[in-house]
């Protein structure tokens, strides 16, 4: 097995062969706390046109960031962005969530993107049912026509995940109108081409922000999935950070687990002595800072140094 820091040393060409080696990669990417992000890096004192800079910085982050990960070579990348309680906000901010989604379909710098990645795009969620009659509903066209425009792109994939919060009954939908026309009852494959429009294997990796919480991800999930979660916004994440994660993902977490008639009564202690030293700690626990007004995690592993016994 490669070492990590050979690993690190490879080209994003080298990396994407040895992601290639395992099959496409799945991956759900909500790149979140892009607010703050923004605020904390871009807006000065007194700043004029703030929305406007915010789309035109946040959307060129967005771009950085999903090249970064199809340059690693993962090719199907999901994307949950926009969930029902934005509809619920005040009408500056629904305004501007509007003009976020067009950019995602008008603005060339995004149209580019998909062109240069052979990107396939498409969208999945209730947004249909939640944008009829409000100001978004027009977004339900156009987003079909990115889905065209991009159709015969063959490389990469990304699904941008819209009202994907709750499918309990679209899929029960699908079902019956299934069954209707075919007297059977849909295979979970099936299911999967009728609500994203196309097979989407399940979710291998999931990088989350903040809490600990995977999400927007339906008929994708099978416990198998590694998930990650950073500890700064979505949007601070470097090329180093999110090969550490295909490190780990590739050739950490799915080792075989070892025969354990097979250990020493050296190994058997040390592993004790792991446990033992952190038995009263618990991963995804967090406080909230007192004046930052944000959660944070809170470490929880102790490391022990290998026994040379």
């Amino acid at each position: 097995m490669i070492s990590l820091h050979d690993f690190l040393a490879l080209s994003d060409v080298e990396i994407a062969q040895q992601v290639n080696r395992v099959g496409g990669r799945v991956c759900n990417f909500p790149l979140n706390g892009t607010r703050r992000w923004f605020h904390l890096e871009h807006v000065l004192p007194n700043s004029p046109n703030v929305m406007a800079d915010y789309m035109d910085i946040a959307g060129q982050a967005h771009i950085d960031v999903f090249s970064m990960v199809f340059r690693h070579g993962v090719s199907t990348l999901l994307s949950p962005t926009f969930g029902v309680d934005i509809m619920q906000r005040d009408a500056d901010y629904i305004h501007m969530a509007i003009i976020g989604m067009r950019r995602l379909v008008e603005n060339p710098d995004f149209l580019d993107f998909y062109a240069k990645y052979d990107v396939r795009v498409r969208f999945y969620g209730e947004y249909r049912k939640y944008f009829a009659g409000t100001p978004f509903e027009p977004m339900c066209d156009l987003f079909d026509k990115l889905t065209e425009r991009t159709s015969h792109h063959a490389t990469n994939r990304l699904f941008w995940g819209i009202c994907a919060h709750d499918t309990v009954q679209p899929i029960a939908d699908l079902s019956i109108a299934f069954f209707q026309q075919h007297n059977r009852t849909p295979t979970r494959e099936e299911l999967i081409e009728l609500y994203y429009g196309e097979l989407v294997q399940p979710v291998d990796f999931f990088i989350g922000f903040d809490k600990f919480a995977s999400y927007d991800m339906p008929m994708l999930t099978t416990g198998n999935e590694d998930l990650y979660f950073t500890v700064a916004p979505s949007l601070y994440i470097t090329d180093k950070q999110f090969r550490r994660i295909l490190y780990d993902h590739l050739y950490l977490r799915h080792t075989d687990d070892p025969d354990y008639s097979d250990l020493s009564f050296g190994e058997w202690q040390q592993m004790r002595e792991f446990y033992l030293s952190n038995k009263s700690y618990t991963q995804g626990l967090g406080a909230r800072h007192p004046n930052g007004h944000y959660w944070y995690p809170l470490s929880q592993v102790t490391h022990l140094e290998p026994s040379d016994g």
